[in-house]
């Protein structure tokens, strides 16, 4: 009976974490049928809207869904995770951890040079989805809101004021969280797939001719019949069937494969299948479609403006997907030393993942609002759509193709041709894509390439930081020489205690200690009683902490009652983890490891502040110095990001670089996440 019991208490949760994937993980992919076949008759590369086209054209979504979705990412790409982990950045991880082989493999090594190349596309793979989250609210609402149109011309004038009022409630409402809303998403989204499929079923039955799409011929009829040009041109439509594919991956550690492979295969898949069908039918019977919205066309009359309301309830969940989405890669990009510290705001107390990024909030909404207005229609918007998700997309097939010889241990000649694949039907679609780019497509081009340029320029000075750091090291003291010094009558002590940010892990009596405090003592002329180097290290695996690894390391190097203690502390963090060094140091307190006030008010943190002064260097050098120092005079302090919070009495110690020690081009190596970050 207890067996029982569990096996049905299993159950329930496995079919609670199924839902909960409608809305999170299919809401992009789920609501490409608002503007997919529409784009594809009526888009400005369109094709006749004709019988055999509705045939054609249906069957290339059916096989693309099919291949790219089914095949390559819910089969294949749902394995390469990161200690259950997915998204670009487990990719990069797994990619990093390849630059190292084992002595023992018989795998030939890849090179540096191409582990290189991959890493710094996926960077770029990153910037895109940055692009991605900012197109995909704006498309998404406007189409669903656009079915008033279709409803009656009275709403003409308020389908874009109405999307805009729309947006900015949604990011308006993200300071607060989403977890009381959060748990409607699901059967918010299930009601939704189960609509568009009854509607495609009803148009199917009726135009059963539409069945010849399933046979792959009638989509290689397709391309064959309406020539190079034109095939070329309207694949760029055809891909907007598969936005969103990348979710099914970023999202896996929330869930787990199978959560999200059983949704998909149950209800997702079969439901696309049959509303695309439903479309393709009717436009094999060449029925009308008023202002080229085939999709409002299945619904009756009757059910237009409920089904309005449901398409729009279904894209605002898709959206904030998206925005969440966006959330948790700007704290991965943070984790990796890609992208400058922000203030990331917990809006749950139970679920760690569950974040607020005010700065990248901002930003949205303001893009949002802005390509609504602009473009004003969701097909001119479609323009600048698919893009990204093309260049994404083939990023992750070159990416898998590494992984898959040098992770799984695959042989060249099964994971070359599997993958080749993927890669070539892709960049057909990213060359289509890419004839766009004056019609709308260069402005996700615009936000990839200044989104790569901030994570490679931050990466660039934070790394040129340390480089400088390190050089400044021979003329600090090193461990034993502060403890030398302690005993020294000459020297005071200042009775009080003091936590000082250190950039390396100080580990040994020869490590030197971090500049801020060598400073410190040489202008005060006296030591604190008790010393705490603190090191945050973040390292590139999901979690850090595990029951065999302990997140904090405590190495005392000297513990008297007269002269006080010096303690070196490494608090270690994954790249899906949030600081909390304070949480840290009270815990090491309470073990009695570190002598420090009970009361964090009473903390004094010691931090090294950099001041970049000028010298001679190169005009691109020093752009690209004055884009670092803006960045870095706005990001927030270590101290505050890592949790110490506002509270502990902060002391600064500026530290002079000279601008020439910024030279060099710093791209010759595979990105990693920071030993430390400081």
């Amino acid at each position: 009976m207890p067996s029982s019991a569990t096996t049905s208490n299993d159950l329930r949760t496995f079919a609670a974490l199924c839902l909960a994937t409608l809305g999170v993980v299919y809401g992009d992919i789920g609501t490409s049928p608002l503007y997919t076949v529409s784009e594809i008759f009526f888009g400005p590369n369109a094709i006749p809207y004709t019988p055999q086209n509705a045939v054609g054209a249906t069957s290339l979504v059916l096989w693309i869904l099919t291949l790219l979705v089914t095949l390559k990412y819910i089969l294949l790409v749902l394995r390469a995770d990161d200690e259950g982990q997915g998204g670009t950045f487990a990719l990069l991880a797994l990619l990093q951890r390849a630059t190292a082989p084992s002595p023992n493999s018989e795998r030939r090594p890849v090179g540096a040079p191409l582990l290189g190349g991959l890493g710094f596309t996926l960077v770029l793979a990153a910037g895109l989805l940055f692009a991605d989250g900012i197109i995909t609210p704006a498309i998404s609402v406007l189409s669903a809101v656009e079915g008033l149109k279709v409803a009656t011309d009275t709403f003409k004038p308020f389908v874009v004021p109405a999307t805009a009022a729309i947006l900015i409630a949604l990011f308006s409402i993200q300071r607060r969280g989403t977890a009381r809303v959060g748990a409607m998403f699901g059967p918010a989204l299930a009601i939704w797939f189960i609509v568009i499929a009854t509607l495609g079923l009803v148009h199917v039955i009726r135009q059963p001719g539409i069945l010849w799409a399933i046979d792959p011929r009638s989509a290689i009829r397709f391309l064959l019949l309406n020539g190079l040009p034109r095939s070329v041109a309207v694949l760029g439509s055809v891909l907007l069937a598969v936005t969103g594919c990348e979710a099914l991956f970023a999202d896996l550690g929330h869930f787990g494969a199978r959560p999200i492979r059983v949704t998909w295969f149950s209800l997702v898949y079969p439901a696309l299948l049959l509303n695309y069908l439903g479309q393709g039918a009717y436009a094999s019977g060449g029925g009308p479609v008023e202002g080229g919205h085939l999709f409002y066309a299945l619904v009756p009359r009757w059910a237009l403006l409920p089904m309005v309301g449901v398409a729009t309830v279904a894209t605002v969940v898709a959206s904030q997907a998206l925005i969440s989405g966006a959330f948790s890669l700007t704290r991965q990009a943070i984790a990796f030393g890609l992208f400058p510290r922000l203030q990331i705001v917990h809006t749950s107390g139970t679920h760690e993942g569950q974040i607020y990024v005010p700065v990248i909030n901002r930003a949205l909404l303001v893009s949002c609002v802005f390509l609504v207005l602009g473009f004003g229609s969701s097909s001119r918007l479609a323009g600048a759509y698919g893009f990204a998700v093309s260049g994404v997309m083939l990023i992750t097939s070159l990416a898998m193709m590494v992984i898959a010889i040098r992770v799984w241990g695959w042989r060249w000649y099964v994971a070359a041709p599997l993958f080749g694949f993927f890669a070539t039907i892709e960049t057909i679609f990213f060359s289509s894509s890419s004839l766009k780019v004056l019609h709308g497509a260069w402005l996700p081009l615009a936000i990839g390439i200044l989104v790569f340029a901030v994570m490679t320029t931050w990466q660039w000075g934070r790394q040129r930081v340390a480089g400088v750091y390190s050089e400044l090291s021979p003329h600090c003291e090193t461990v034993r020489r502060l403890l030398e010094l302690k005993r020294q009558a000459s020297i005071p002590q200042l009775p009080r205690s003091i936590v000082v940010m250190a950039s390396k892990p100080v580990l040994k009596l020869d490590d030197r200690i971090p500049p801020a405090l060598h400073l410190f003592w040489t202008r005060l002329g006296g030591l604190p009683k008790h010393i705490v180097l603190l090191t945050v290290r973040q390292l590139s695996v999901p979690y850090a902490h595990t029951a065999e690894t302990p997140r904090d390391h405590a190495i005392t190097f000297l513990s008297d009652p007269r002269l006080g203690t010096v303690v070196s502390l490494q608090s270690t963090y994954g790249y899906m983890e949030t600081p909390d060094v304070r949480h840290s140091l009270v815990e090491a307190k309470e073990l009695k490891k570190i002598k420090v006030p009970g009361d964090p008010r009473r903390w004094l943190v010691l931090v090294g502040q950099e001041n970049v002064t000028e010298s001679q260097v190169g005009v691109l050098v020093r752009l690209r110095l004055a884009f670092f120092r803006t960045m870095l005079r706005n990001s927030v302090p270590a101290h505050l990001y890592f949790g110490l919070g506002s509270d502990s009495f902060v002391t600064t110690e500026t530290v002079h670089l000279a601008a020439t020690a910024f030279n060099g081009d710093g791209y010759g190596s595979l990105p990693e996440g920071p030993e430390s970050a400081v």
